[in-house]
């Protein structure tokens, strides 16, 4: 396990697995990075767990660990544990590549950016730089998106991006939770967010640029 902080904010990768005592609260946000976007050609190459305001946990998997009869058997029991709230931004795509590598479901699930389209409907910018800039008033800089994940030795600005994917998933949920509530769509959330691994199910099956439930 390696430890930094940068801009007084801690950081903790960790090779293939999370360490058995790791213990997070009732919520935890995660996101994942890859080597692309397509989900037959591209592998996990991250996950980032944060459930403290200025902790990131970063579990890094070696290229060839998914050719391997190995799992990360820490990680995979934390996303089995239904009583931890999985919280991801498009977790349409993070849960595909975790049922893709890890062979596992994630159950109670929250999505900011479905969330986000069902209440914030006086825009079109759900992204969770425009999430942050809107409720929390925090800039967020997505410069290291496109960037090399797969390579053995991450960059400070690499490490600081994944972790400003999830330091502020919390609080956002917290705040789009009050405007759902307030207009009246909660129960209507958390059922799509049902739905989201039978979606999954459609992409990795080949459905992924088809909307099934069109006319045509």
């Amino acid at each position: 396990m390696k430890s930094l902080k940068l801009n007084d904010k801690h950081f903790y990768i960790y090779e293939n697995d999370l360490p058995k005592d790791f213990r997070p609260g009732i919520s935890i946000a995660i996101d994942s990075e890859t080597t692309g976007l397509s989900l037959v050609r591209d592998r996990l190459c991250l996950l980032q767990l944060s459930y403290e305001k200025n902790s990131c946990h970063i579990v890094k998997f070696d290229s060839d660990f998914f050719n391997q009869d190995t799992s990360p058997k820490n990680l995979i029991k934390l996303l089995k544990n239904d009583k931890v709230e999985k919280i991801f931004h498009y977790a349409r795509f993070d849960l595909a590549m975790i049922k893709k590598f890890l062979k596992i479901e994630c159950k109670n699930i929250f999505c900011t950016k479905i969330a986000s389209k069902l209440v914030r409907t006086y825009t079109d910018k759900h992204g969770l730089k425009e999430l942050c800039k809107e409720l929390l008033e925090i800039e967020l800089s997505k410069t290291q998106q496109s960037s090399d994940w797969s390579q053995s030795t991450l960059s400070n600005n690499q490490i600081k991006y994944a972790g400003s994917d999830v330091f502020y998933l919390i609080d956002i949920k917290k705040k789009l939770i009050e405007m759902l509530q307030r207009e009246n769509r909660l129960d209507l959330a958390y059922k799509i967010f049902d739905f989201i691994s039978t979606r999954v199910d459609l992409d990795l099956l080949g459905w992924d640029q088809n909307d099934i439930f069109s006319h045509s």
